[in-house]
């Protein structure tokens, strides 16, 4: 009885009058941005998700062998759709994670030379239709190592719409997108 009547007497001293400050929520009660329109563009999300261990299967040209020789853990590939005063662009973000932050280095420096192929984007392998769809990888390119991870960004804008300086901001905001697919 004594514990329930202290318990009261507690509650009563400490019932947040007019000298209390509320505490500030904590972390985990904050919301976190929404990656996808917390940036300088907003995107929508166009395909995807889709995960794979199999980053072989999942790539192109020269990067097919340098897979062969260096497994992935992980691939994960989506595409966004973007627009921004009247142009449209289509962005897809890839996000390999490699057993090695050394890997993860390597891969980066084999997928931003030019010639050497790539991991295929959910239109390339066919795995979503969007009609009129650009050829991403004719576009923007971005990229970026974050310990094991490698993020990368192909863009391209719907239509005849031409403004490089836009596209490639739009493939170096949508680098932020690559912890989206952890």
């Amino acid at each position: 009885m004594a514990v329930i009547a202290g318990l009261v007497w507690w509650l009563v001293r400490h019932d947040g009058g007019p000298g209390d400050v509320a505490a500030p929520p904590s972390e985990q009660q904050q919301e976190e941005p929404d990656p996808l329109t917390s940036g300088e563009f907003h995107y929508q999300t166009a395909g995807g998700p889709l995960i794979s261990d199999d980053c072989v299967a999942n790539s192109y040209g020269k990067v097919v062998a340098w897979f062969e020789n260096h497994p992935c853990k992980r691939v994960s590939r989506a595409l966004y759709a973007v627009e921004h005063e009247g142009a449209r662009a289509l962005v897809s973000v890839v996000l390999v994670t490699m057993p090695s932050a050394n890997e993860a280095q390597q891969l980066k420096l084999t997928t931003d030379t030019d010639g050497t192929g790539n991991i295929n984007d959910l239109i390339r392998d066919e795995t979503v239709t969007i009609p009129d769809a650009p050829n991403v990888a004719q576009g923007e390119y971005a990229s970026k190592v974050e310990d094991t991870d490698v993020i990368i960004v192909e863009a391209a804008f719907f239509g005849d719409h031409d403004d490089a300086d836009l596209l490639a901001r739009i493939g170096s905001d949508a680098l932020r997108l690559g912890p989206v697919l952890r």
